[in-house]
């Protein structure tokens, strides 16, 4: 069988065709993708892009081995997919439009305070949370993080405090206006307290989660917020992140959680690619 050349030839053909704004256009398209991917990868909406994937190769293979049937059902089930798009993905593109109406979809989030006044935060919350739980004291408390949720906080009662564990086990005092609702934390104050969250739909959860908890899972499907919970009945100090819950925490795994919340969240990738070219040039 002779050798086919044409190949490289259309290869080469193809780069010389290629521009400078080609160049920045696919980057553009790559940046996209990768903040995306960013955005959804600790979520369950990446399960559902993992099936997506298989169905569209699926319907390639199936083309390609000319099996007509098979083809023709999944090419009709890519269309019903489409229309369920919006719904199934939801929470996500709640979640990326706010980024972008805020101007931080490329944001690298903003560094709320410095690493003492950081560690001093997450400290008085630690105490706080184990306090809570030795007195077996129910708590929700929503970590700020790049979104903003003055639409939650506006629910509450306004407060604009500085964070102190003091301060915050006097705020969830058992039957007290305060205790009931979550309070809002932004960098080093608590802004509004008693706020009330959404309700997670999710049917899958387990009946040991009681309300507090399955409130704490629906703002995090909602946001990048970081919602601490302390169960009422057994003391439990739980963490909600993008939809999916960490329970049975201590005071060292709920202070490594919850600090990166307080300081600047660095990108890793496109970071080390800086570096190496600042250190080249």
């Amino acid at each position: 069988m002779p050798i086919d050349f044409e190949l490289p030839v259309k290869i080469r053909d193809l780069v010389t065709t290629i521009t400078v704004l080609d160049i920045f256009d696919i980057l553009i398209v790559a940046a996209i993708i990768y903040k995306t991917y960013q955005m959804i990868q600790d979520t369950r909406a990446i399960t559902l892009v993992k099936g997506l994937m298989v169905i569209v190769s699926l319907t390639i293979i199936c083309g390609w081995l000319n099996l007509h049937v098979i083809s023709w059902l999944l090419q009709k089930s890519s269309e019903w997919l489409l229309i369920a798009l919006p719904i199934l993905f939801q929470p996500e593109l709640r979640r990326g439009l706010e980024h972008l109406g805020q101007g931080q979809f490329f944001s690298h989030g903003a560094s709320l305070l410095d690493k003492k006044a950081a560690d001093t935060v997450v400290d008085e919350l630690v105490k706080t949370a184990k306090k809570l739980s030795q007195t077996r004291t129910g708590a929700l408390m929503v970590i700020e993080r790049e979104m903003k949720l003055n639409d939650i906080s506006v629910t509450g009662i306004h407060i604009d405090g500085i964070i102190s564990s003091e301060f915050l086990l006097n705020v969830f005092i058992v039957n007290t206006p305060l205790h009931d609702g979550a309070a809002i934390i932004r960098g080093n104050r608590l802004i509004s307290a008693a706020c009330v969250l959404p309700l997670t739909e999710n049917t899958g959860l387990s009946t040991e989660l009681g309300t507090r908890h399955r409130a704490a899972i629906g703002l995090s499907e909602q946001c990048d917020a970081l919602i601490v919970v302390v169960s009422e009945e057994t003391g439990t100090i739980s963490v909600a992140e993008n939809g999916r819950m960490v329970r049975h925490l201590d005071e060292q795994t709920l202070a490594a959680k919850i600090r990166p919340a307080f300081s600047r969240r660095e990108d890793k990738f496109f970071g080390n690619m800086l570096s190496k070219w600042r250190g080249g040039s």
